[in-house]
């Protein structure tokens, strides 16, 4: 039986962790028979001798496979998220939207000589983003792929993508990230994180993260507004809601509704030129200040917190949702909205990368649904339930009741 040679492995192995358990003679400790089951099964997982015999035996031989792959997947990460960004760079999404393209037009396109482009397009094609077609006059062309066509014309994604060049250099040595040994470049980014005076920031400090996010907004804003109907309110109060986007994206589809934006002084500045550009002036405004010094402003019955409270360490977020609970109407309600730790299905999402991300940032943390509607109701709201979204792994909503006095 191919299992034969690794049960003296477990056995062993078994043997090896009972010893170093019971190193200290003096100590009534005794593992759990739990404890005793996952010590023999990573010792089993381990074994090289296992994972040979698994490989080879047909019932465990596809979970073997299956578990290489995402092991590769995790060691190879990094460089299929760059092919992803030298695509995006080298225009090739857009350009294939329109026609499918020869490896000499794509090579023209991105600046590479065809040997070059051809390693490139290869590895797209093996990652989804691009397809090999046969041509109209014989030939091969490519065009785009299923997980390579969403972002053609795709700002917002394609910006993200670019961000992340910023993250990928601060995890180049993960640990001495944590260790706080060196500023970070998200930090430099996004200026207002762990920020002490943030409504000193002056334009130029603000731009690159006001612009990032007025970028990824359509990314969340429909799903937002699907998930909520604002037709029975009048006034709603976008906290933390930068140049406006989503504000707007609330106006343009609800004609009745009046919307104001809270944020620092010069993003809010940028909130007001957009609002007057769209026209729009008459019922939307924005008014600066730092929500963990100033009070909000009063008298919206819908306030919205859209990718906001994971930005905050536990004590600055409750701060938030003190002040937009204070500075409801009484009957009002606030739509927390952000990608949640533990959300099924996207589980990577939430710790390995917002948990990571955030700290790069140097302020905030994931956190799942539970964990806000726990936050919510300290904060003073009555009542707090979920609505479901098209994209939960982009965005999920929360909708937070505040109780007539």
């Amino acid at each position: 039986m191919p299992f034969a040679d690794s049960a003296e492995t477990c056995r062993s192995g078994g043997a090896r962790v009972r010893s170093m358990n019971d190193g200290d003679a003096s100590s009534s400790w005794r593992p759990s028979l739990g404890e005793r089951w996952h010590a023999w099964r990573d010792r089993l997982l381990a074994s090289p001798r296992f994972q040979h015999a698994a490989a080879r035996f047909p019932p465990t031989r596809w979970i073997a496979r299956r578990r290489a792959r995402e092991l590769f997947d995790l060691v190879a990460g990094f460089t299929y998220s760059q092919v992803l960004l030298a695509c995006v760079r080298a225009t090739w999404f857009d350009r294939l939207l329109e026609r499918p393209r020869t490896l000499a037009e794509l090579a023209t396109q991105a600046g590479l000589d065809e040997d070059a482009a051809e390693r490139l397009i290869a590895a797209a094609v093996a990652l989804r983003l691009l397809e090999r077609r046969r041509g109209t006059q014989g030939g091969v062309q490519y065009g785009l792929g299923p997980l390579g066509a969403p972002m053609a014309g795709n700002t917002a994604i394609g910006s993200m993508v670019e961000h992340h060049a910023v993250l990928y250099a601060d995890l180049a040595d993960p640990l001495a990230m944590l260790r706080g040994r060196s500023t970070t470049g998200l930090s430099t980014v996004w200026a207002y994180a762990a920020n002490d005076d943030a409504r000193a920031l002056d334009a130029t400090r603000v731009a690159a993260y006001s612009s990032l996010m007025t970028a990824s907004q359509p990314l969340v804003a429909d799903q937002i507004l699907d998930a909520y109907s604002l037709k029975r309110h009048r006034r709603l109060l976008d906290v933390g809601g930068g140049e406006g986007a989503f504000a707007l994206a609330a106006a343009t589809r609800h004609p009745h509704l009046f919307v104001e934006v809270f944020d620092l002084p010069a993003v809010a500045a940028r909130a007001r030129e957009r609002f007057a550009a769209a026209g729009v002036a008459d019922r939307a405004t924005a008014r600066g200040g730092d929500f963990a010094r100033d009070a909000l402003p009063v008298g919206a019955d819908v306030a919205t917190l859209v990718r906001v409270i994971h930005d905050h360490d536990d004590e600055r977020a409750m701060e938030v949702l003190r002040a937009v609970h204070a500075a409801l109407v009484d009957d009002g309600v606030l739509l927390l909205a952000e990608p949640m730790a533990a959300t099924k299905g996207a589980e990577r999402m939430g710790d390995a990368y917002f948990g990571l991300y955030l700290f790069a940032m140097g302020s905030g943390r994931p956190r799942s649904a539970a964990t806000l509607r726990d936050m919510l109701l300290r904060a003073g709201f009555a009542t707090v339930r979920p609505l479901p979204t098209t994209l939960p792994i982009q965005t999920r909503v929360l909708l937070a009741h505040k109780r007539t006095r």
